[in-house]
């Protein structure tokens, strides 16, 4: 097959050209022959792979529902969850995200309701969600739409996971368990307002006495009652045991570790994170899988790009770092998109399914909530996860990970 180039680029390209050898696998098992994917454009010729096509599969389609046998147990927990979960970082981030309340909580209510009535039942969140006075916003936004939802809920009803800061003044595990309940009061103070509770960073590479008096205190949120189970983030594998531990002494099953997992965070550190969640029967929540947005073809860091520039602030300095790096996986994103008929963002979530993660993706209005559904109801194929892997090794285009992340 002969790769034909694109009429149009996701950024400059570059005069050196770098050779991907791809192989995919072929109906009835076997390999198709292996194909060259040349920078600095190229697009998949078509491949005309088998896929798994879901129960309920819509692409997104006005009326998708997951269907009910697509839920699962959060970890070791009693939290049943659908297989994309909601993001709040945005939800009064006026640094990262331009968070502007007069204009936007209408338009995230309306996603909060598309994606509710579609099934998805489960929104992540913090306490540290929201930018100076709007800080723990997006508790309180989760606890009025809650309470304004008036359409079907979802099986396992609706699950906010929440995550508490390891601030400095946070000392005791009293002090966390406080926390938890501002967190619930913010959320409307029901009995289910909250189904998990999480540490949002360890501090163990910093203060190790805060680190233990802060996991003490988590369980004892547990055996309080005030969230059905408990989960950390930013926990890399070794820490991740060694927590596991203290919380199974305990008598508290850790249900889950949330990381930076995409096409641009899966090796190194977030590949032996995974190892742990899968050896030790934690659930891995995956943040930021489209990248800050970089994975959705939106960006270039081409500013001739119509419609491609980055946006304004420190989110633009971290992408103009990245997407020049990312032309491979950019350029076989978009190719296995157009073959899919899907959007690049719709096939980078799915990837992140396809490695038994749970998405955790960001909305701001119902066309974007609507778009993401189209992540669901269909799997990539074995060989378009090679391929997307392979892209993503052959540019060296990575994102940075947390500073919080430990080893």
């Amino acid at each position: 097959c002969a790769w034909r180039r694109t009429t149009h680029s996701l950024i400059r390209p570059r005069p050196r050209t770098h050779t991907l050898l791809v192989c995919v696998a072929a109906p009835g098992g076997g390999r198709r022959a292996a194909h060259a994917l040349e920078r600095p454009r190229f697009e998949l010729p078509p491949l005309r792979l088998p896929s798994l096509q879901l129960p309920g599969a819509g692409g997104g389609a006005a009326g998708y529902r997951v269907p009910r046998g697509q839920y699962r147990a959060l970890g070791r927990s009693d939290v049943l969850v659908s297989p994309m979960g909601v993001g709040t970082w945005a939800w009064g981030n006026k640094l990262l995200w331009q968070y502007d309340e007069s204009q936007s909580d209408e338009e995230l209510r309306e996603a909060f309701d598309v994606l509710v009535g579609a099934g998805l039942n489960w929104f992540d969140s913090a306490d540290s969600y929201g930018t100076g006075k709007l800080e723990g916003r997006a508790e309180t936004l989760l606890g009025d739409f809650q309470q304004s939802y008036t359409g079907r809920i979802p099986p396992g009803g609706v699950n906010v996971l929440t995550k508490l800061a390891l601030y400095p003044w946070r000392l005791t595990p009293g002090q966390l368990v406080s926390a938890c309940e501002a967190s619930r009061q913010r959320l409307g103070g029901g009995d289910d307002c909250l189904a998990l509770a999480q540490l949002h960073w360890s501090a163990a590479k910093y203060a190790p006495l805060q680190e233990r008096a802060m996991v003490s205190g988590l369980a004892q949120i547990y055996e309080k009652g005030l969230a059905r189970g408990v989960g950390v983030s930013n926990y890399g594998a070794r820490e991740l045991a060694r927590v596991e531990a203290q919380l199974s002494a305990a008598g508290v099953p850790l249900a889950s570790n949330q990381i930076q997992y995409s096409l641009l965070s899966f090796q190194g550190a977030p590949a032996e994170a995974k190892a742990a969640c899968d050896d030790l029967g934690v659930s891995m929540i995956a943040y930021s899988p489209l990248g800050l947005g970089m994975l959705t073809g939106k960006y270039s860091a081409d500013s001739g790009g119509e419609g491609k520039r980055l946006p304004p602030g420190v989110r633009g300095q971290l992408m103009g770092g990245i997407l020049p790096k990312a032309v491979p996986l950019l350029e076989c994103l978009e190719a296995v998109a157009e073959e899919r008929n899907k959007t690049m963002a719709q096939v980078a979530i799915n990837w992140v399914i396809c490695k038994g993660a749970l998405p955790v993706v960001g909305a701001k209005d119902a066309k974007q909530a609507q778009e993401n559904l189209g992540a669901l109801g269909w799997k990539l194929s074995s060989g378009e996860v090679v391929a997307l892997e392979d892209a993503a090794r052959m540019g060296g285009g990575a994102m940075t990970q947390n500073i919080f992340m430990t080893k």
